[in-house]
């Protein structure tokens, strides 16, 4: 089972037994209590309110705090009633509710009713006085708002009541204290209200955030509002959308604002599952609804994600007619919203990046079955992550659970199951470090089978991403996400269609809380986010300008002295987190890479430049920012490596080059060459000693051939450790001789100058002799060489080429030999590799 569903409140387990306690005529019988007990409402500081009937009429409302775990009555009646709704203020000094009288009847303690539905107020410290708000025909419901200050709960409360007659006020109410103890109505003669919304047709409450959407009908679709409660007692019109949607008028929805009784229910004329609004800690804003069924064996769903500027909508195919379908959930899980319809498919919508299909995760058949639930009671989710089942009253608390989700990972065989996994784990769930090792361990068994994206390029991408975004805020919407640029592929069971929408209308001045968010989100989609997103690509070009560049002859100037400082930053930051990071058993060692060491650089100017346009926050907190993305990246390459050095048991022995690679490191080798193509695709750097290790892994575990054409197509770069350790650790046998000749022959001149003296070869001194005469030439001024009779200098042989160049480079020799130089070569040597090269070129051989 995907997600997982926590008990958190159960009515039988957590207040039937308190109530058996309690004796008639709260309770006679435990069987009646049973079947009458049911929640009414659940406030913003978990405090679960309910009610329940026991004998001779008796009605009773009772409170369980989760933290105390006690339950405690609040209120009851002498006679049977419906209650409909109840809330408590934060001071639990006043009870709001709301019933449907059963009959017409005069009865003791209760107000002569004029109407069917009645909503009161009552003093709860001590029970005192009950004030009639509101006596009506049709039902109305009644909810405390919940201030998350304290400085406001001990003198004013605001209690809103919303009436199917299609109006919704607040009501503000002044407490204060008598006698010192009891708690009374200042105001219960004439207590002032505002009355927020008429003609809506849809409303729910959301206890979270203090928001209050209500929907009202239009000619042509709806209009979405949305009230924001302060703690004062103060509201604001925030949003306006209009949708593009008919609902009947004729009838109202309410929504987390009390639970109708089994008598009442089904009065309605939508379905409140039928449409919801969701907020996640982002800023997210989406819209769930659920269309009529129109064709046979189709059911189909919108979801409007405000924040986004669209809404999707998505058609699945069922297997039972759409009239015989049992009833939809809509779960929130904050950064998730599950869209649940039994026996059929569990739908997991992406509400934070919920551009692609393939951020999604669809489930059918047994992979979306919830086991326990009661299919004929659809859930509703009443505070984040919680959803209450109201013909059982159980509160749960849901979350996904990652055991199963990392098994339906290695069982899975299609590519957009698993890059929404791979999603939901390295950007939504909190991983433990044998989780994350996990996560590896399954990329690099599965590099060759994902076709449509690089896995390590994702885990690289989103695993910076979550890190980088938990330290500013904003920095979220600068850097990506995701590797995988657009999704085209059918996904089996359901099918996608996505719209442009209007874009909300904010009435706020100055947005704080989850409206600030909001407001991020949409300011960044108006300005087109692709242009915000850092991308490696944006130091391609000028990391190519300086590949093209021969590194000695590089001109030093302000930007090329920007990158080098930047990368000795970086290196610097390395070495720190090495020694203070757990024993790593990688053998990486700091070594000199001129390209990997230009790369990091210019990494952090590209960046710097991108975040100080788009971020504002201080320069110093940029420059952390920066140096802290870099060295992440190169990070989590080593960790990466970690994971594999110790699965296969690799240790520093793997180092020596003069013996053959087993299977184990034939993987680490694999694995490197995979990390190397996604780097290079990235443009990004690697670690310092990655290329080197690579490549004595690729000396051990290929054929000469193998290796060569893997230097020569640039999967393996050569490195000046590593061709001095090759040529000083491998013997001159015919075998070592070839290799390091075919490496000495592809080496770049930088390394080539560094090294061809440490290997007594032909090969090396026909290098240091043409460094030798290049060097000699160079020094040879304009004017014409003094000519010399032949006498003076005596050719070995008779060759008059070799003859004249010998001559000319003595001279020079002569003139410009400085005894404290540490290259100088005397002619005979020169003239001696000069006379064995030309005969090799000329195929001459001696007998």
């Amino acid at each position: 089972m995907l997600l997982d569903f926590q008990v958190t409140f159960n009515l039988h387990r957590d207040v039937l037994p308190w109530l058996s306690a309690q004796g008639s005529p709260a309770c006679d019988t435990v069987e009646k209590s049973s079947r009458t007990l049911r929640i009414v409402n659940v406030e913003r500081d978990g405090n679960i309110l309910y009610t329940w009937k026991g004998v001779e009429g008796f009605t009773g409302v009772g409170l369980y705090g989760p933290l105390a775990k006690q339950n405690e009555m609040l209120y009851s009646f002498d006679s049977e009633v419906n209650i409909i709704s109840a809330s408590v203020n934060s001071g639990k000094t006043l009870l709001g509710l709301s019933y449907c009288h059963p009959t017409y009847e005069s009865q003791s303690r209760l107000p002569s009713p004029v109407s069917r539905y009645l909503a009161l107020l009552i003093e709860l410290k001590p029970i005192n006085n009950v004030k009639v708000l509101k006596a009506v025909d049709s039902s109305i419901r009644v909810q405390f708002l919940c201030p998350a200050e304290d400085i406001y709960l001990s003198y004013e409360s605001h209690l809103l009541v919303v009436s199917e007659e299609k109006y919704i006020d607040e009501f503000h109410i002044t407490t204060g204290e008598e006698d010192g103890k009891r708690v009374v109505i200042k105001n219960i003669g004439q207590i002032p209200k505002d009355r927020l919304a008429e003609d809506f047709v849809w409303a729910q409450w959301d206890v979270s955030d203090q928001m209050l959407f209500y929907i009202v009908p239009k000619r042509a679709g709806c209009v979405l509002h949305c009230i924001q409660f302060y703690p004062d007692g103060n509201f604001k019109y925030v949003l306006e959308f209009p949708l593009e949607i008919s609902l009947d008028d004729q009838g109202v929805s309410l929504i987390n604002l009390g639970y109708d009784p089994p008598e009442e229910r089904g009065r309605g004329r939508i379905t409140p599952q039928n449409l919801q609004v969701f907020t996640n800690k982002t800023g997210g804003l989406c819209l769930f609804y659920c269309q009529p069924p129109n064709v046979l064996l189709e059911f189909t769903y919108m979801v409007a994600f405000l924040h986004k500027g669209c809404s999707k909508t998505f058609k699945v195919s069922t297997t039972t007619d759409a009239k015989q379908l049992k009833k939809v959930s809509f779960i929130n899980i904050d950064s998730y919203v599950a869209v649940y319809l039994p026996d059929q498919f569990l739908h997991l919508i992406n509400t934070r990046h919920a551009e692609l299909m393939c951020y999604h995760l669809f489930l059918a058949a047994e992979d979306a079955r919830i086991s326990g639930m009661c299919c004929d009671c659809p859930l509703q989710t009443v505070l984040k992550t919680q959803v209450i089942e109201c013909c059982t009253g159980i509160l749960f608390s849901v979350s996904i659970n990652q055991e199963q989700l990392f098994k339906f990972l290695t069982e899975s065989r299609r590519d957009c199951e698993r890059l929404a996994v791979l999603h939901c784990f390295l950007l939504h769930l909190d991983l433990q470090p044998q989780q994350e090792t996990q996560i590896i361990e399954w990329i690099c068994d599965n590099l060759s089978t994902c076709l449509t994206f690089d896995p390590i390029q994702e885990f690289i991408i989103a695993s910076l991403h979550r890190h980088l975004s938990l330290e500013t805020a904003y920095l979220d919407k600068l850097l990506p996400y995701t590797s995988v640029p657009f999704w085209s592929q059918h996904i089996d069971g359901v099918s996608c269609t996505t719209d442009i929408t209007d874009m909300p209308i904010l009435k706020m001045g100055i947005f704080k809380g989850f409206w600030e968010k909001f407001h991020s989100e949409l300011e960044c989609m108006k300005q087109a986010q692709q242009r915000f997103l850092y991308s490696n690509h944006m130091q391609r070009r000028d990391w190519c300008r300086l590949i093209s560049e021969n590194t000695k002859e590089k001109k030093i100037d302000v930007y090329q002295r920007n990158i080098l400082e930047n990368a000795k930053k970086v290196l610097q930051n390395m070495d720190t987190r090495k020694y203070a990071a757990v024993e790593r058993i990688v053998p990486l060692n700091q070594e000199e890479d001129y390209l990997q060491k230009d790369l990091m650089g210019l990494m952090m100017v590209k960046l710097k430049d991108h975040l100080c346009q788009h971020l504002h926050v201080a320069k110093n907190k940029i420059d952390k920012l920066v140096l802290d993305f870099v060295c992440k990246q190169l990070d989590l390459v080593c960790q990466i490596l970690e994971v594999v050095w110790r699965r296969h048991v690799l240790d520093h022995s793997i180092l020596c080059l003069d013996r053959s690679g087993n299977s184990s490191e034939y993987f680490a080798f694999h694995v490197m060459c995979q990390i190397t193509d996604s780097a290079s695709r990235m443009c990004m750097p690697l670690p310092p000693g990655f290329q080197t290790l690579h490549l004595v892994l690729a000396v051990r575990c290929l054929p000469l051939a193998n290796l060569l054409h893997y230097i020569d197509s640039g999967v393996l770069t050569l490195t000046e450790t590593f061709v001095v350790k090759l040529l000083k650790e491998l013997d001159d046998n015919v075998t070592n001789e070839k290799l390091k000749c075919s490496i000495i022959l592809r080496l770049p001149e930088n390394i080539c100058e560094k090294v061809h003296s440490l290997w007594d070869h032909a090969i090396s001194n026909n290098l240091i002799a043409r460094k030798y005469v290049k060097k000699l030439l160079f020094r040879l001024n304009q004017r014409e060489v003094t000519q010399q009779s032949p006498t003076d200098r005596s050719p070995l042989i008779n060759f008059l080429p070799l003859n004249y160049l010998i001559m000319m480079l003595s001279e020079v020799e002569d003139r410009e030999l400085n005894p404290f130089e540490e290259d100088n070569i005397d002619a005979a040597f020169l003239e001696e590799i000069a006379l064995k090269q030309t005969a090799d070129l000329l195929s001459l051989q001696q007998y």
